[in-house]
């Protein structure tokens, strides 16, 4: 009953999404890859003779305890502990300095070495980038091509 009343009022109001919808798409960026940071920093630790049961009580836990206490910003920790290797992945908050958060982790780990077993490797720090994950993997495989010609194929 109001679109018969008013008429006009919905005429202008289909005209004007008719024109907005186009032009706002038109100016709404779009990339191909978008820039994406992720507050996720690795830490490697590795052992060589210790069982995955060694590697949680003896330098997974004694990191964990320090991180909470020493770094700011995080927003949740996740490790997993293997046979020579522990990998304790530091989840900070969005908007959190990463170069911040990686010296700091770094400096963490450094001061905790002293109290870790004997032995124990400085840890690797890993850093994630989404600019560095592959998007796509492409296998190929020929009988008659060279690997140079199924890699200029690629």
């Amino acid at each position: 009953r109001l679109a018969l009343r008013r008429p006009y009022t919905f005429v202008v109001l289909a005209l004007l999404i008719f024109i907005a919808g186009p032009l706002a798409l038109l100016r709404t960026p779009t990339d191909i890859f978008p820039n994406i940071d992720i507050p996720v920093v690795s830490i490697v630790w590795s052992y060589n003779g210790f069982s995955a049961e060694d590697m949680a009580k003896r330098i997974t836990s004694n990191y964990e305890r320090a991180l909470t206490s020493d770094v700011d910003d995080i927003e949740h920790i996740e490790s997993q502990s293997l046979n020579g290797v522990s990998v304790v992945k530091i989840f900070f908050h969005p908007g959190a300095d990463i170069n911040r958060a990686i010296a700091e982790a770094a400096s963490n780990a450094a001061s905790i070495l002293r109290i870790l077993p004997p032995g124990t490797l400085p840890p690797n720090i890993i850093t994630y980038n989404a600019s560095t994950v592959p998007i796509l993997q492409l296998g190929l495989s020929s009988d008659t091509l060279a690997e140079q010609q199924l890699y200029d194929l690629g």
